[in-house]
């Protein structure tokens, strides 16, 4: 196992255009040819479309299958159109929202990658993360796990991989109009930390290497390499870039030239491959070709179509097993598919079923959290979820601001508005004050920054951004 379950199937528990998480076509001198990836992509649906609960569930307690969604998702079948013997009232996107929505998910004691392993599959499955319930923004509860004393880390920055999967899910589930909801300030500044947790060997692991020369000569895992490839690419970085070449030297390190396998730190195994491969993928490094071409004429993908039980469809996790693997029949399809770590939901052949649903407006009376960030512009950032309760179908940026200065999670996000009352334009924020050009101004949902002001209308699940500057 690549590493403990509990890091790894709860998606996590502790641990280029919509098509940044999704490779392009295959060319024609791939080994594994178009028509065998399509006849892996069509049997592995079929083998996770088994794998629904009768009451169309794929998560509940415990290790759940909801990672199934973004397999799914890159081969092409929609989550609406996974149904319990056509039971309709029972797809599984439905299904999910509603566990989604519950207020006793995902647990009594969260950890941040609970939020972000749903932020993923939720858009994979077609649910706009920001706007899964009146009450739920999962991107607001990600938000709240920012570590203000070390800027860039979500959750325990001992815990590196939660990091991985913030960039991940904050940077892969974009708008429903494709575009990234998060500032640039804040991607940047996740960015640096990915950066400084990269081993000498070129790979990462789950755990924080930065600062810790011991750690950061250690061998690196080939599962965390792939997660941290994708979530910088994800986040803007280009292939090109040394870190990312550093990287694709690294897995190439350990190709097994006989098999087209990565020779892992638990030795080979499909759940790693998916992982490597969906890396390459996010970053539109081709895993057939070039250096991942081997000396014997084998790819990963060739590895991973060799551990899939045909017509069944599931895929086993090592070689010598005789069974499949619910998690890496996960893994592999969506390697296979042409994957990172989410995708953009296809369209639903379920006649009247949308591309997306979310939530429309506040429900007044009903507590929520908005995501708010506040760039002082000279390299102060504040990340935090802000609790509050509407009164209305929709807020205001000065009521989202007041409740910042007392309900914000983690604390101190907002500690002074002016003025602190009324529609007008806001002149200071924090204690800084506009100046000539430089003044407050504010982004909803990844949009251009304009003037800050008290009135600004807010919906339900925006993604707030206030920043100073010309």
């Amino acid at each position: 196992m690549p590493f403990p379950l509990n890091l790894r199937r709860s998606a996590l528990s502790a641990a280029a255009a919509a098509g940044a998480f999704v490779l392009t076509a295959l060319p024609a001198a791939a080994t594994s040819t178009p028509a065998q990836i399509a006849t892996s992509k069509t049997n592995g649906v079929t083998y996770l479309k088994s794998l629904q609960a009768a009451d169309g569930s794929y998560a509940g307690s415990g290790l759940s299958n909801e990672w199934a969604f973004s397999a799914f998702a890159a081969a092409g079948t929609a989550a609406v159109d996974v149904t319990p013997g056509g039971d309709t009232t029972k797809n599984a996107r439905t299904v999910y929202r509603n566990l989604l929505s519950t207020s006793g998910w995902p647990s009594a004691t969260p950890v941040v990658t609970d939020y972000e392993r749903a932020t993923l599959n939720a858009y994979a499955a077609g649910i706009d993360p920001a706007r899964v319930s009146a009450s739920r923004n999962l991107v607001a509860d990600l938000y709240g796990y920012w570590q203000t004393s070390e800027t860039g880390y979500f959750g325990p920055s001992a815990n590196f991989n939660g990091t991985v999967f913030a960039a991940l899910a904050l940077n892969g589930a974009k708008t429903q109009a494709g575009q990234f909801r998060i500032p640039q300030a804040l991607r940047d500044a996740v960015i640096t930390r990915i950066r400084a947790n990269q081993h000498n060997d070129g790979g990462w692991n789950y755990s924080k290497a930065e600062g810790n020369p011991t750690q950061l000569a250690a061998t690196s895992d080939i599962d965390m390499t792939g997660a941290a490839m994708a979530a910088l690419c994800v986040s803007g970085v280009p292939n090109t870039d040394t870190d990312i070449v550093q990287a694709k030297a690294f897995l190439k390190s350990k190709l097994v030239a006989n098999s087209g396998a990565f020779n892992a730190m638990f030795g080979v195994n499909t759940d790693s491959n998916g992982w490597a491969v969906s890396g390459l993928n996010a970053c539109g490094i081709n895993p057939q070709t070039g250096d991942f071409l081997t000396s014997m004429g084998k790819t990963p993908v060739d590895f991973l179509i060799a551990q899939q039980f045909n017509p069944g469809g599931g895929f086993k996790y090592l070689p010598s097993d005789t069974t499949p693997s619910a998690y890496a029949s996960i893994d592999g399809l969506r390697a296979v598919a042409g994957g990172g770590f989410t995708a953009t939901p296809p369209v639903p052949t379920t006649p009247g079923a949308p591309q997306w649903v979310s939530q429309g407006s506040f429900t007044s009376g009903t507590a929520t959290k908005l995501a708010l960030t506040v760039d002082d512009g000279a390299g102060g950032l504040k990340v935090c979820s802000v609790a509050l309760t509407p009164t209305g179908s929709t807020t205001t940026l000065g009521a989202v601001l007041d409740a910042a200065v007392g309900a914000a999670t983690p604390s101190g996000c907002v500690t002074s508005v002016t003025p602190s009352s009324g529609t007008g334009t806001i002149t200071a924020l924090d204690g800084k004050s506009n100046s000539g050009s430089n003044t407050w101004k504010v982004s909803i949902d990844g949009s251009s920054f304009t003037a800050a002001s008290r009135g600004q209308s807010v919906g339900v699940g925006s993604t707030i951004a206030v920043r100073w500057g010309a």
